[in-house]
């Protein structure tokens, strides 16, 4: 049995198919499955079911797979302590971060990263919070940038900034010559929101649900983007809530239409994750340390009250 075995199966167990198991692993596809029939035989079991489409797991085959990945993540892990004992910070570093961040936050960090961490190569993926839970489990991920708590036992969640909310009025509407809003101001009514499966309409969700609004009503107006809500709040077909980030790069005359809410400032909590068995720990500190650093001056709310983003019941 050899690693590169273990290596072999693994990828056939997530793709499901050799062809492109052997694609992922940049060998021929004789080659890989000559080594996983070799595995069969040394352990005489079968660890594939090969006659179904796509290819499936047998009960010992997914045993199999679940040591498999033990086995390969405590062989990184060498490779790790040793990186950590030389203070070495770089190589290859795979990061998640969901839709609502990644447009506000990326551009504040990572050209001082880079300079700062030239050996870090970042490989960065714009994904929901599922899939990013799901690739942090499957060690696809080796961290993600995320609104939490998540309450998952599998992650551990380091939290780096807190991000209020803001309200962008238009002047048409009926609270837009309030000077600060209120929570019990916010009609569910009114509100144009992100569509389904985005974490932050989850967020706001939980807001109005403190005030016992109703959430049986239809929504007639849901966007994938906060570029379309602004620009239908502009249109004067209702009013929105942005994350406080992506209010920096409204336009002046936009700006007018900002609305902060009075204390405690309704926020969330933006954490940096990662499996509890994970691995560049240097390398997830680095990047903890350097946001931190560069939103120290950004975003200057205290006394925030946090709004979870876990889905309503």
């Amino acid at each position: 049995m050899t690693l590169t075995q273990l290596k072999y199966v693994l990828a056939v167990a997530e793709h499901q198919n050799f062809t492109t198991a052997s694609e992922y692993c940049f060998v021929t596809q004789p080659t890989l499955s000559m080594q996983i029939h070799k595995l069969e035989q040394e352990l005489n079991v079968q660890i594939f079911n090969r006659n179904k489409k796509p290819i499936e797991l047998t009960e010992v085959g997914r045993k199999i797979v679940i040591q498999a990945k033990t086995i390969a993540n405590e062989t990184s892990r060498i490779t790790d302590i040793v990186d950590q004992e030389k203070g070495y910070i770089g190589g290859e570093f795979k990061l998640g971060i969901i839709p609502t961040i990644m447009p506000s936050l990326l551009p504040l960090f990572l050209k001082k990263f880079n300079k700062k961490y030239p050996e870090v190569t970042l490989v960065i993926q714009e994904l929901t919070t599922a899939d990013i839970i799901t690739k942090l489990n499957d060690g696809h991920l080796d961290a993600a940038i995320a609104a939490t708590p998540l309450k998952n036992n599998n992650i551990i969640e380091t939290p780096i900034y807190y991000e209020p909310f803001i309200g962008l009025i238009n002047p048409q509407h009926r609270l837009y010559k309030e000077r600060q809003l209120k929570l019990e101001d916010l009609s569910i009514d009114d509100l144009l929101l992100l569509e389904d499966g985005h974490c932050f309409k989850e967020n706001v969700l939980n807001i109005c649900n403190s005030l016992g609004t109703n959430f049986k009503k239809k929504f007639s107006l849901q966007s994938g983007s906060f570029d379309t809500l602004i620009k239908l709040t502009k249109e004067g077909m209702g009013m929105t809530l942005l994350p406080y980030l992506h209010s920096l790069d409204l336009k002046e005359d936009d700006k007018l239409m900002i609305r902060e809410f009075e204390h405690p400032h309704p926020a969330r909590e933006v954490s940096l994750i990662y499996h509890k068995s994970g691995l560049k720990l240097q390398i997830i500190n680095a990047l903890k340390g350097e946001i931190s650093a560069t939103l120290r001056g950004v975003i200057a709310f205290s006394n925030v009250k946090i709004i979870s983003p876990l889905k309503l019941k």
